[in-house]
């Protein structure tokens, strides 16, 4: 109470002295804020991968593929902040999850153009993917990122490392007599897109999830009525998302469904956080991001 005392005059008014002092103390805990701030989101926050469990309920899911457990990886970036060690101890935790598969949503390279770095960045990618393909099926599209470096590249990469690559294809996991479709578009940005195309090739009315980079395809993937779920990546969440407001940048193709679970008419979208990020290589108040689906049947 005396400090309080000592700093109004017997008038109760501050003086312009003590007010002055005010404004010091202030600026240097601001400065001292920012500061602490910047080492979190630099620092601290990017390395801090969150496993989200999400439990999701698809209408068209048969019941032998109740409590089927999928992992998601996004956004790997190899080549800006992420390399190979923060890699490998993302995959050991997925690993660590037991799921039943895996699920890339591109973006494995920052693109800065393929230069004398990138067939060692490769090189990492799949020192770590796979081991993880080997251990529980994997599938994978490609990203505006990977177009931005070489397509070509990443795909030999998949190809090698055993993750089955899904651009504009389907893939039919049966139980019994009863199936699941795997679908996969080119990346939305810089691909070549064939959506009616990957329609077509769904000759059942099984459930089917579409594996598409940006998020914001949803609004056109969901009009088909074909899909119970899009699981996406792309948008990093924002990187840096402000309490009460939310991120204030966000990419193209990117800034519908930026992070988390929607409901797109029938479809569900889930947006993964990613893994990296591009520059600057900051997250605050957004971690990096390893999601397990647990699926559920709706019956």
């Amino acid at each position: 109470m005396k400090q309080t005392e000592d700093i109004f005059s017997s008038r109760g008014k501050l003086s312009r002295r003590d007010f002055l002092k005010l404004l010091k103390v202030g600026a240097i805990d601001l400065a001292l804020l920012a500061a602490g701030g910047a080492g979190w989101s630099y620092l601290i926050e990017p390395g801090w991968v969150r496993v989200e469990k999400v439990n999701v309920t698809l209408p068209r899911l048969s019941p032998n593929f109740h409590g089927l457990r999928i992992a998601q990886v996004s956004d790997i970036h190899m080549g800006g902040w992420m390399n190979s060690e923060r890699l490998q101890h993302a995959a050991d935790m997925v690993l660590a999850q037991n799921p039943d598969l895996l699920l890339l949503t591109g973006d494995f390279l920052i693109g800065h153009g393929f230069d004398s770095n990138s067939e060692q960045r490769l090189q990492n990618l799949l020192e770590s993917l796979t081991p993880l393909a080997k251990s529980i099926p994997s599938f994978a599209v490609l990203g505006n990122h990977d177009y931005w470096t070489n397509a070509d590249a990443v795909r030999e990469m998949l190809k090698q490392s055993g993750i089955t690559d899904l651009t504009n294809s389907v893939f039919t996991i049966l139980n019994g007599s009863q199936r699941l479709h795997l679908c996969g578009v080119d990346d939305i940005w810089e691909g070549d897109v064939r959506l009616d195309e990957l329609v077509s090739r769904l000759t059942s009315e099984d459930s089917a999830i579409l594996l598409a980079h940006e998020p914001d395809f949803a609004d056109e993937s969901a009009a088909t009525g074909r899909f119970d779920l899009q699981v996406s990546g792309h948008s990093h969440g924002g990187q840096v998302v402000i309490p009460f407001y939310g991120p204030p940048v966000l990419p193209y193709w990117g800034r519908k469904y930026h992070s988390g679970l929607y409901r797109v008419g029938k479809m569900l979208q889930y947006t993964n956080r990613g893994l990296g990020m591009i520059d600057p290589p900051v997250r605050f108040n957004c971690p990096p991001e390893i999601t397990v689906f647990t699926l559920q049947c709706g019956v």
